[in-house]
């Protein structure tokens, strides 16, 4: 990668929802610069996309993309069939991709097994410098930055030249915006597992159950399942497997 400058970052970065079209804007301007147009997912598993405060789309009203039947953002598939959305599960590097592969400094061996037949139609593109956003809670974004000629395959020197930099600005976007529209908090405050319940939950994790736990460290099976229900409670879950889930997102439990 080549030097680069921030210095719109806090333009960008979304503090309230009213700032959200401020920062879009500026996202915008900063891809026109470079002959690209931005395309923003807050969740590749969410088919809503961006919208500033008023719930104006900004993929259309701010990022110059046609408002149509066929618009990117109105597929409901998008996020199962596009080999941009796959990638992103498995990369959390900025990347570009064109009919011929994913191209990143590291090579990712879970991208080659992704199929890229038909890669027009269901990427909705011909090339683009894509930017994975993973978040707390299992939560991943993306902003796609696609050429404006989109007769355009090879990004290999524009990638080169701002791919970094085009990552920074876009995580800032994506992660303040996602903070600003939350509806509600992903866990009550007081969530913090203690060392007992952690322990059970661990075990919880790779099967054991309830009398198998007591056995493993020592305690009645009612008390592990004070523990559990206790860890139930504090990450604000419905059963044991969104208990185990959960604690696993907050990196309480190993998922290797």
């Amino acid at each position: 990668m080549t030097k680069f400058v921030i210095d719109r970052l806090e333009d960008v970065t979304v503090a309230a929802p009213e700032d959200i079209r401020r920062a879009a804007t500026a996202l915008a301007e900063i891809a026109a610069q470079h002959e690209m147009r931005a395309a923003p997912a807050h969740d590749i598993a969410d088919k809503r996309t961006p919208v500033d405060a008023d719930g104006n789309i900004l993929a259309s009203e701010i990022f110059g993309w046609s408002d149509s039947e066929n618009a990117w953002w109105r597929s409901p598939r998008i996020a199962l069939e596009s080999p941009i959305t796959s990638a992103c599960r498995f990369e959390n590097d900025p990347f570009w991709i064109n009919p011929d592969g994913f191209h990143l400094p590291i090579p990712n061996p879970y991208l080659e097994s992704i199929d890229l037949a038909n890669f027009e139609t269901r990427a909705r593109t011909r090339a683009a410098i894509v930017v994975p956003v993973h978040m707390v809670f299992g939560k991943i974004g993306a902003v796609s930055f696609n050429p404006v000629d989109t007769s355009r395959t090879d990004l290999s020197e524009e990638f080169d030249k701002h791919g970094a930099m085009l990552g920074i600005y876009a995580r800032a976007f994506i992660r303040s915006y996602t903070r600003a529209m939350a509806d509600m908090e992903a866990l009550p405050p007081g969530s913090r597992l203690s060392k007992r319940e952690v322990e059970c939950l661990r075990w919880a994790a790779i099967g054991k159950t309830d009398m198998e736990i007591s056995m493993i460290i020592s305690r009645s099976r009612a008390t592990v399942r004070f523990h559990i229900h206790n860890a139930s409670t504090k990450l604000n879950a419905v059963n044991r497997s969104q208990t185990v889930f959960k604690a696993a997102q907050l990196g309480y439990l190993s998922v290797s």
